[in-house]
């Protein structure tokens, strides 16, 4: 490797396999390799995100140093950008271009830490020891600053229905498994350690209405309830028919009792599918089906109406019991299963009683190509599966952000993008969008970015992603509309 100087400072060259000489030049760069990620930031100052957190997320006692919304926004693009840890904000910090394109540094690693560190009450922490001692399954309670980061995705929730309304609401609800070595971490079911935290997926817009960031050793089924309420909170104005889907973890009479009713004034009962708990009682009566339908797709798997009405309180005087449909799957040639048994049954328990059984049971099926796919999105395209800490509270902080992270990426999508790349994943994004390299020019007092190549070759035109963004701010975003909202929820929280 070679050295001279130049006027912009020191000139490292180097030779290696291919055939071309690597110059690394010590200088102020003009250059960014991120051009694309400000379409993020773009999307996220469009829909008021900016105003939102400062209104809603205060950690600051001191008014020196960073805002809340530069290290949410920062983050919000590291974690889009694909990175996986606090750490790599010191490489997006390095990105010069970028940094100017931002209007404001990127936060040092060890100052986004202590930024975290302010969702982690220490006090509270204290109790929360003790309370898990006494039930291993508890789940602290989130602090003001959490709460607020909840507020801001609710705003997002709003601006992505002003986007493109959806008047049906399809929620799917799950916990997922985050394993971790670290020496806090609790076993989970698997054996592992680990966190388990609960998300809820409104399935038409593809975004998260609902999470709560849980222990490993909290099972999928503790407190679905008080989630699930908090989904329904979540959907803005204009919801007029609701769905509900859930595995076993979701078999609570108190949930089946709640979606049921019209539980507050403008909330619609809700349609649900719920893998129900193969008890003692019910697979016998499952058993005693005698009609059994076959799956016309799978020869293998059929389904019957199950005459069976639980005996937990789940029913009331004059209500219609709930519908339960039997499930049977048979191999092809007789074998067993890996635990003995030559037959296979569960049930599905709905409060539909207008669809075709199978299509019923194909609709909650599809459960698990929205809240599965989601939980991959975050921790293996996102950053949600490398927790920064031991503090609960910060972790609980990293994994909202990651929602707010992918809410914020939908919303794009479907805004922005064309309409082929509405499912696209994170790591796609970054291949045809985000990564896109351009010079940065000062000209009349303005920063131009020029990105060069072939129109015709480009994927996504940046242009065109800039002025759809541009024309759902000034016509759909409405920040008086925001705040009017805000507001009506403040009333409502009390």
């Amino acid at each position: 490797m070679g050295r001279r100087k130049r006027d912009k400072g020191l000139v490292k060259q180097s030779y290696g396999v291919a055939p071309f000489v690597l110059e690394e030049v010590e200088a102020e760069s003009t250059l960014t390799a991120h051009g694309g990620l400000m379409c993020v930031v773009e999307a996220a100052r469009g829909m008021g995100l900016d105003e939102v957190t400062r209104r809603h997320v205060s950690l600051k006692h001191r008014e020196r140093g960073y805002s809340e919304w530069e290290f949410v926004e920062s983050l919000l693009a590291m974690i889009a950008g694909g990175g996986e840890c606090v750490d790599d904000l010191g490489a997006l910090g390095a990105d010069r271009g970028l940094v100017s394109l931002l209007g404001h540094e990127v936060p040092s690693p060890s100052a986004t830490k202590k930024f975290l560190y302010g969702f982690h009450d220490e006090e509270q922490a204290v109790e929360d020891a003790r309370q898990r001692e006494l039930m291993p399954s508890y789940v602290p309670k989130q602090n003001a600053a959490l709460v607020g980061l909840s507020r801001v995705n609710e705003h997002v929730i709003r601006q992505a229905q002003r986007s493109r309304p959806e008047r049906t609401a399809t929620l799917d609800q799950d916990a997922t498994i985050i394993e971790s070595s670290k020496r806090v971490a609790e076993l989970t079911y698997e054996g592992t350690r680990g966190y388990q935290p609960m998300v809820v997926v409104w399935a038409e817009q593809d975004l998260i209405v609902a999470d709560e960031f849980r222990d490993g050793n909290v099972p999928a089924g503790c407190d679905v309830l008080r989630v699930a309420q908090q989904a329904f909170d979540a959907l803005p104005e204009g919801t007029e028919q609701i769905y509900y889907r859930g595995d076993s973890a979701s078999y609570h009479h108190d949930l089946l009792n709640w979606l049921r009713e019209e539980t507050s004034p403008g909330r619609p009962r809700a349609i649900f599918a719920i893998s129900a708990d193969m008890s003692r009682e019910l697979r016998k009566q499952v058993e005693a089906v005698e009609e059994w339908h076959k799956a016309p797709s799978d020869p293998c798997r059929s389904w019957g109406e199950v005459d069976f009405v639980p005996s937990a309180p789940s029913n009331k005087k004059g209500r219609k019991p709930d519908r339960y449909l039997g499930i049977r799957i048979t191999p092809y040639q007789k074998e067993l299963f890996s635990d003995g048994s030559s037959v296979k049954y569960f049930a599905v328990v709905t409060n539909d009683f207008e669809r075709d059984g199978m299509a019923i049971i194909n609709w909650h099926r599809q459960k698990a190509g929205t809240i599965e796919h989601v939980h991959d999105v975050l921790k293996n395209d996102l950053a949600a599966g490398v927790l920064p800490c031991e503090r609960f509270g910060a972790n609980a902080a990293w994994f909202r952000l990651n929602v707010l992270t992918y809410n914020v990426l939908s919303v794009l999508k479907r805004a922005a993008l064309p309409k082929d790349l509405e499912q696209a994943r994170p790591k796609r994004l970054r291949f045809v969008l985000f990564n896109v390299a351009g010079q940065l020019i000062q000209h009349a007092r303005a920063i131009i970015l020029r990105v060069a190549g072939r129109f015709g070759q480009w994927r996504v035109r940046l242009s065109e992603v800039r002025r759809k963004l541009a024309q759902h701010q000034a016509r759909v975003w409405q920040p008086a509309a925001g705040r009017a909202a805000d507001a009506r929820l403040q009333q409502a929280s009390g």
